[in-house]
């Protein structure tokens, strides 16, 4: 014989509100078993407890209410474990994502290292020529873009059977970090001039005079090194106009352990009369 519960016996039982259990019911996720058609009072089976109480356990994981639906209705358990472990693994992502985030806000809460210009380097760089894919980029879309455009550079120049002659490199224009859209330039060096093809067009990349700092980690840690570089050019009152460069030194090509990755952030600064030899 099936026992029934009121709404707020149930709520008790399972630790749901009745606010709670009335969208579930509305959005077919836990529906009653019996609902009054005159009073529309819900009515619950003792043996929706346990259901409830997974939906519970997923909601406090940060499940959504689609995927949980998802999971109930699995045919079978391979089904139903897989769909489990999806979002598991995105809670690990995200919590490796925390983790970073309260490392470098620790980091930044620390006391600074002593040392007026903790490894800054004022270079000279020559003009070179390169393989090029310029546009107008959202912020928010840069990432995707980025690796978009490298992967076709570096597609493009071995195609056309050049050689790199340097690392990788970036040119931004102020009004991506100002306004978040802007001009962006993502380079590739290499030996001869390259034929245009798709996005890919020729740049000779002017020379420039730079204050230079290496950024050890990935891209959204960024940040700090900018913030050294600024405060230090503004410091030696070095600035120029002129558009921020980063050089890729060892990146997604050459390591998926993003923890390994070094970009070098560059600042337009006055002549300094010492030459990059790399």
């Amino acid at each position: 014989m099936t026992s029934y519960l009121s709404i707020g016996d149930f709520s008790r039982a399972t630790h749901m509100t009745v606010k709670t259990l009335r969208h579930y019911h509305e959005v077919g996720l836990l529906e009653p078993v019996d609902v009054d058609p005159h009073t529309g009072y819900r009515r619950y089976s003792a043996e929706q407890i346990p259901t409830a109480q997974v939906v519970r356990r997923f909601r406090d994981l940060g499940m959504p209410l689609e995927e949980i639906r998802t999971v109930l209705a699995a045919s079978d358990i391979p089904t139903r474990n897989r769909h489990i472990s999806a979002h598991l693994h995105r809670l690990e992502e995200e919590l490796g994502r925390t983790q970073r985030a309260v490392a470098a806000l620790r980091g930044l809460l620390s006391p600074p290292a002593s040392g007026d210009s903790p490894g800054i380097e004022l270079r000279s760089v020559g003009a070179v020529q390169a393989a090029a894919i310029t546009a107008t980029v959202e912020a928010q879309d840069i990432g995707a873009w980025f690796q978009g455009a490298l992967g076709e550079l570096f597609a493009t120049v071995a195609g056309q059977e050049l050689r790199e002659t340097g690392h990788a490199g970036g040119v931004y224009a102020d009004e991506l970090f100002t306004h978040h859209r802007g001009q962006a330039t993502v380079f590739v060096p290499c030996d001869g001039p390259v034929r245009p093809v798709g996005r890919v067009e020729p740049l000779l990349v002017p020379l420039a005079e730079l204050a230079v700092i290496e950024h050890c980690g990935p891209p959204l840690e960024v940040d700090r090194a900018y913030g050294t570089l600024a405060a230090y050019v503004a410091r030696h009152a070095l600035a120029v106009d002129g558009p921020i460069r980063e050089y890729y030194v060892v990146g997604r090509r050459h390591t998926p352990d993003s923890a390994r990755w070094r970009t070098k952030v560059c600042w337009p600064v006055f002549r300094t009369g010492v030459t990059d030899r790399g």
